[in-house]
């Protein structure tokens, strides 16, 4: 299957990346479709139309505000459609792309180095199953895909989608805090990056998921570890994340 972008922003790059083969992509005048299409090969298209008449499936990936006006252009031509839009439900897919298989999801940006996280909608209406296998394929070429209810696509957002922003600021104030300490930045940012990644891999692989029993394993009774956790739960950071959960999803 062929895939194209309409919209060749962050997330349609990373995605186009990722998979690292020549693209077919449009944008809105921004130049970016062009520069994505030199990038990788590929071309970038004069039309939405055109794309939609040449790729197998097109990836949603311009703004959702744009929705109707691009289903205006594509609909009755695209094959099928993997929306990567957030906030916009699989029945407003099916309404402006009547009759043609449409696939929610949500990825983040590490698939650009084969490590996104791919939240796909349950499908809340009959989808070709064919269709459904190969977008799942395809996407965990990339990363981790998960099926979520539809419901709770807000929230798989606010986790996964938000998380390259939230762990860089997290980072971003512990290399200032070693800086503060005397540590030259650059030191300073390679130990705290690669801790994060491989406490990440060491918490998949070792401990399946379970952030009590490595914490229990690296913070002795007493320690100097354990004195930084009880700084941070001092400090609030449960509160900071459940506030931004709440914020992003909203009421």
């Amino acid at each position: 299957m062929r895939f194209g972008f309409v919209g060749s922003g962050n997330m349609a790059s990373a995605l186009a990346r990722g998979w690292g083969e020549p693209v077919l992509c449009t944008d809105s005048g921004s130049g970016r479709a062009r520069a994505l299409a030199s990038e990788l090969g590929g071309e970038a298209l004069g039309s939405n139309r055109e794309l939609a008449e040449r790729a197998d499936v097109v990836i949603l990936a311009h703004k959702p505000a744009q929705l109707a006006e691009v289903a205006q252009e594509i609909a009755g031509t695209a094959k099928a459609v993997v929306s990567i839009l957030a906030r916009t439900k699989q029945a407003e897919l099916r309404a402006a792309y009547p009759g043609t298989p449409v696939v929610s999801l949500q990825p983040n940006t590490p698939a650009e180095v084969g490590r996104g996280v791919i939240a796909l909608a349950e499908p809340d209406a009959p989808v070709d199953a064919g269709l459904l296998a190969a977008v799942k394929e395809r996407f965990g070429r990339i990363g981790t895909v998960v099926e979520v209810p539809e419901r709770l696509m807000p929230v798989a957002g606010a986790s996964s989608g938000v998380a390259p922003a939230y762990w860089a600021l997290f980072v971003e104030a512990w290399v200032d805090a070693a800086i503060r300490r005397g540590m030259a930045p650059a030191t300073a940012a390679t130990l705290v990056t690669e801790g994060m990644a491989g406490t990440a891999e060491l918490l998949l692989r070792r401990y399946d998921g379970d952030t009590l029993a490595l914490r229990r394993a690296v913070a002795s009774p007493g320690g100097t570890t354990a004195r930084g956790l009880a700084a941070l739960e001092k400090g609030g950071v449960r509160a900071a994340l459940a506030q931004a959960m709440d914020d992003v999803v909203g009421a």
